[in-house]
């Protein structure tokens, strides 16, 4: 191995296994959700299900903000240029206020109109208006902690912010047993008391964030970047990142549609489906870290002009991906029989669960490799028109329509209409590979006009 193949895996490594670690844990959250509400009875686990998909759209825009902050902050860190990323923060905390404020009044006033996009289901629609206007508070803390974590990833502090992370879970976990069953001489909640946990551990995440960025980041919040956003940050970051939240939403908004439609095929699906949404989150956690990971990595080599090592870099966790993917896929299979165990369903939407588990292993290998390329290796260098073609053609003119004829037209059975409904990652994937092959990813978006980044960034694709 090399001195540049040992520095590529050191790095890598030191970067998924702190996010693997943040994401299994954040991943945890939605588990004793269902876990400790089941418990009590299966429409309160369904309703905190389906209302979370409010938080799920929330996370589109964030992620798409997040993501474009990180596409920049790794090229200007691979750069060295401090001033540009604090540039980059401020211009991204003025585009995430006015979605967090949006989504806290949506979640708080008009709590049950969103839970009747979702389902028809009196009982669940009950718990999960309780649900949502107490968690609507956590929707402006977990904005800024989303930001905040984006800035620290790529400045050297990986570590500390998966340490607050963990520390949010742990949080979480035990307030839900306290609120949820009414531990302590506290009034028993269920699914309010979920929420109210969510949004305590939220209000944890944000101080111990802002704490990091306010006394130990070489990269602070500046009130001028805010108020006066650089015209340069804001037209590269708009130019490259619209693209990318476009993406995110209609892929977004779609797949809570995928929500929508088993959503009204019965409360039993809706309970399954609940299950198998916390078991493809918490196998993927890995696929996340290696696409954020990947990202910072190749973005580093592609700012400091490094374009050939980038796509090296790129190469090898593409690889990687390919086969986690396949693993993860195998063990998402030969765990259904201990899901089945752990959990108190009914008897029709046990046997949904159990076949939903087996469908799962597939889209698990897709969604492995398209997170990573898509969501990751592209995006470092810039490259999100295609995911926002790919993924809007995917799920806009196959899966959703499809989903609703399967559904509603042709009133297939429960599973025929899962199976159409996973089909999405898995098609994607050959044009994805071919696309990958083009390399227009290999780009540095942070090169000086007058430097020779652009000239040797020109050439390289001459030459593939």
């Amino acid at each position: 191995m090399t001195t540049k193949d040992q520095a590529f895996t050191k790095k890598l490594v030191s970067l998924i296994i702190p996010i693997t670690l943040q994401n299994f844990m954040f991943a945890l959250v939605p588990i004793s959700d269902a876990v400790m509400l089941v418990a009590l009875d299966q429409d309160s686990m369904s309703a905190v299900s389906l209302a979370t998909q409010v938080t799920f759209v929330l996370n589109l825009f964030l992620f798409g903000i997040a993501a474009g902050t990180n596409m920049f902050a790794a090229q200007y860190w691979g750069k060295g240029d401090k001033k540009s990323i604090e540039k980059l923060f401020g211009y991204a905390v003025k585009l995430t206020i006015p979605v967090a404020v949006l989504f806290f009044f949506m979640g708080l006033i008009l709590p049950e109109g969103l839970m009747r996009v979702y389902t028809d289901v009196p009982s669940i629609i009950d718990h999960g208006v309780s649900y949502l206007r107490i968690v609507s508070f956590s929707y402006i803390l977990t904005s800024f902690a989303w930001l905040f974590e984006a800035i620290l990833k790529n400045t050297g502090f990986v570590r500390e912010s998966t340490a607050i992370s963990i520390s949010m879970v742990v949080v979480n976990i035990i307030l839900n047993g306290i609120f949820i069953f009414g531990l302590f001489g506290l009034p028993r909640m269920g699914a309010a008391g979920a929420a109210l946990a969510t949004t305590l551990s939220g209000l944890e995440g944000f101080i111990g964030c802002a704490y990091l960025i306010i006394r130990k980041c070489s990269v602070k919040l500046r009130k001028e970047y805010i108020v006066n956003s650089d015209p340069d940050i804001r037209c590269e970051f708009s130019k490259y990142s619209t693209p990318f939240m476009a993406n995110q939403l209609l892929w977004g908004i779609g797949f809570t549609m995928i929500s929508v439609v088993i959503g009204h095929l019965g409360a039993d699906a809706t309970a399954a489906n609940a299950i198998v949404a916390v078991v493809k989150d918490l196998v993927s956690c890995f696929c996340y870290a290696l696409g954020s990971g990947g990202a910072i990595v190749v973005g580093n080599e592609l700012g400091a002009g490094r374009l050939e090592q980038g796509r090296r870099y790129g190469n090898k966790i593409t690889n990687l991906t390919i086969i986690s993917g396949a693993i993860l896929g195998i063990l998402v299979a030969l765990s259904t029989p201990i899901v089945l165990k752990l959990v108190n369903l009914t008897p029709q939407a046990s046997e949904y669960l159990k076949y939903m588990l087996w469908m799962c292993s597939y889209y698990i290998l897709g969604r492995s490799i398209n997170s990573t390329t898509i969501g990751g290796i592209f995006a470092a260098g810039g490259d999100t028109k295609f995911g926002f073609i790919c993924d809007t053609i995917t799920m806009w003119v196959f899966i959703v329509p499809a989903g609703f004829i399967a559904a509603f037209v042709l009133n297939l059975p429960v599973l025929a209409v899962y199976f159409i409904l996973n089909l999405d990652e898995m098609i994607k994937l050959p044009v994805v590979f071919i696309h990958y092959k083009k390399y227009k990813w290999v780009k540095n978006l942070v090169a000086d006009k007058d430097s020779s980044y652009r000239e040797d960034e020109d050439y390289y694709h001459e030459e593939v």
